[in-house]
């Protein structure tokens, strides 16, 4: 928000959030240079985090594109090329977590276009990226959708997942322009058999600074084929975008 590149400010605030899994959008990794210009690299040395990068272009001569950080291993890494002809390129990172106890947890970093039309043909695209009924595991949708309004991404989305409702886990639903938020663009969407535990805006004043997004962070429960409500049979983990 100061007009100034600093991933140390990035780090301070993923260290603050604390989530297993994050999804990043619109970073730039240039390689060669001072260490913190490789941001995606950057970020998971300093974290001790797993990483991928799904370049969707490229930018003053580095990879530009949805960044995955991961406490836990990264397995199936794909970017998935949802660009619209005449618009900026755009992607979706797929990428499986390896939780513990065994579980994958197929993780899809979205960040769509600012254009009405634009988005309801990446709508289309997303639903058949996403892959049902092929991928075994539960699937978590996250990112920044550019949409603040229930238009085709939404809709389509909410027939195969279960959307994060902002409106009824937040007091103050919309993530954009940070310091002062007037849009809802960021969303979260999940597979039922995973249950969301709590929902969070991160309102720090590092975090207003690093970004003009407010971080979005979801906790979550993954039962098991044979769990029943008892704690001990959860995994938990922590997402934020």
């Amino acid at each position: 928000m100061d007009g100034r590149l600093k991933p140390e400010r990035l780090v301070e605030v993923l260290r603050e959030i604390d989530a297993d899994v994050v999804a990043l959008q619109e970073v730039l990794s240039i390689e060669g240079g001072a260490a913190e210009l490789d941001q995606a690299r950057y970020l998971a040395s300093e974290l001790g985090f797993h990483y991928a990068l799904g370049e969707n272009r490229r930018l003053r001569g580095g990879a530009y594109g949805n960044v995955v950080l991961s406490r836990h291993p990264l397995r199936t890494v794909r970017n998935y090329d949802i660009s619209v002809t005449g618009c900026e390129r755009r992607g979706c990172l797929h990428t499986d977590v390896e939780l513990p106890q065994g579980a994958t947890l197929h993780v899809f970093n979205v960040h769509l276009g600012l254009a009405f039309l634009e988005r309801r043909h990446q709508a289309r695209q997303l639903v058949d990226v996403l892959g049902e009924g092929i991928l075994r595991g539960p699937r978590i949708v996250l990112g920044d959708f550019n949409e603040w309004t229930r238009g085709l991404a939404s809709r389509l989305l909410g027939r195969h997942l279960t959307a994060v409702n902002l409106r009824r886990h937040l007091k103050w639903a919309r993530t954009y322009p940070g310091l002062m938020p007037v849009l809802a663009l960021d969303h979260i969407y999940f597979d039922s058999s995973l249950q969301l535990e709590q929902l969070t805006l991160h309102r720090s004043r590092t975090a207003l600074m690093a970004s003009d997004h407010l971080p979005l962070v979801a906790d979550f429960s993954l039962l098991s084929s044979e769990a029943t409500a008892d704690a001990d049979e959860r995994k938990s983990f922590r997402s934020a975008g």
